[in-house]
């Protein structure tokens, strides 16, 4: 099937062309960093996470989000998902892709990225977070990929294919779970010291990544001849405004805790992200931002009137898209940092090679996809009409 991304429009090859020339700028500011090391990036002793991780903890809860569609399609036998399923298999693909990336990015000595698994320590989170993200890629390659083999021939998948798709529902979760314990497993910084930050990462997963899948299905439907059927993004759009809502009061439950409670250090990271702190407050801005974009896209999407109109539910979901990106792409991690654990203010912010760093990065992950829904697209274009028994 690899040869049917081998031919297209001339604004597909257009786009492959714009996404290669990213990769490759993003890749000559890499080689920069590897040659001069992390001190090109705007990362300090005091604040040794960034945009990087950011990006890694925001995407590790889009690929989760497949399950969303996997779930009630094959556990629950909803037809209606029966087209898009694939479009989200292969989101996990992609999103699971740019992870792996942006980790190997943020390593100073990235050859050491094999000590975790040649060297497994046990206790470690991190060595059972490459652990889920590498069986999550893995089970969504061979599911994916075989389930698309075998519509392509007019055929049922194969059996044994089943087990492989209810495993990957039940490790869809651990992926961000685990991910959640990278944080709050850390007792010195209080932002993410917090019973509920596996909730809250499932709950932004859970409507982040389909408010993505929505916007990537009305393109298809766009451009293509591929409807991934109007159903189908109406329920997406619920599981979207539910998940937002749960998100937005999980984020509520920690501002009382930390403004009740009066404690200092479960303060402070609110006030600098939101007011600024001892002067700093370069994330203000974009916090503020954050907060607007939530409210005004909750307020659409729960009046079912709105939210059926396809173009305002394209412009809700680009909304909690972004502001999903915000407070975990970018507020989560640092509000973590400052103040540091001696109460100082150490601000961050992107240096220039990160931020091209990142979108080339992007641009990997978006090539990735852009094949993948190239030749998914392709195959049920040419089985349209065909019921297919899964």
């Amino acid at each position: 099937m690899l040869e049917k991304a081998l031919t297209g429009s001339k604004k597909y090859w257009t786009w492959i062309f714009f996404l290669l020339i990213l990769s490759g700028i993003g890749t000559f500011a890499y080689l920069k960093q590897f040659s001069y090391g992390l001190g090109i990036t705007g990362l300090s002793r005091d604040v040794s996470w960034g945009l990087y991780i950011g990006q890694f903890t925001f995407l590790v809860g889009v690929a989760a989000s497949g399950v969303m569609l996997v779930l009630p399609y094959y556990l629950h036998n909803f037809k209606q998902f029966g087209k898009i399923t694939i479009l989200g298999e292969f989101l996990a693909i992609a999103a699971v892709t740019m992870c792996i990336l942006f980790i190997f990015v943020d390593m100073g000595q990235p050859m050491r990225i094999m000590n975790v698994m040649l060297y497994p320590t046990l206790n470690s989170v991190m060595f059972w977070d490459s652990v889920v993200l590498g069986g999550y890629l893995f089970l969504n390659l061979i599911v994916g990929w075989t389930v698309l083999g075998a519509d392509s021939k007019g055929i049922a998948p194969p059996k044994w294919v089943k087990p492989l798709i209810y495993l990957s529902i039940a490790w869809a979760p651990s992926i961000h779970t685990v991910t959640a314990f990278l944080y709050a497993g850390i007792p010195g910084r209080h932002f993410w010291l917090t019973a509920i930050m596996a909730a809250r990462f499932l709950a932004s997963a859970f409507a982040g990544g389909p408010a993505l899948l929505i916007i990537l299905a009305l393109i298809i439907r766009k451009f293509t001849k591929f409807d991934p059927g109007k159903e189908a993004v109406q329920t997406l759009g619920k599981i979207v405004t539910y998940f937002m809502i749960t998100n937005v009061f999980f984020v509520g439950l920690e501002l009382f805790t930390a403004f009740y409670s009066g404690i200092p250090g479960h303060m402070h990271p609110f006030k600098y992200l939101f007011v600024g702190l001892e002067g700093a407050h370069k994330l203000v801005p974009l916090m503020w931002a954050s907060v607007i974009m939530a409210i005004v896209s909750l307020l659409i999407l729960i009046f079912p009137a709105a939210r059926k109109n396809e173009s305002v539910l394209a412009v809700a979901c680009a909304m909690v898209f972004l502001s999903l990106w915000i407070d975990k792409g970018f507020g989560l991690i640092i509000g973590g940092f400052v103040p540091n654990m001696f109460e100082t203010v150490t601000e961050y912010w992107p240096t220039l090679p990160e931020t091209l760093i990142t979108i080339g990065v992007w641009a990997i992950g978006f090539l990735v996809l852009t094949v993948l829904y190239k030749i998914a697209i392709s195959v049920r274009e040419e089985t349209a009409g065909i019921e297919i028994e899964h």
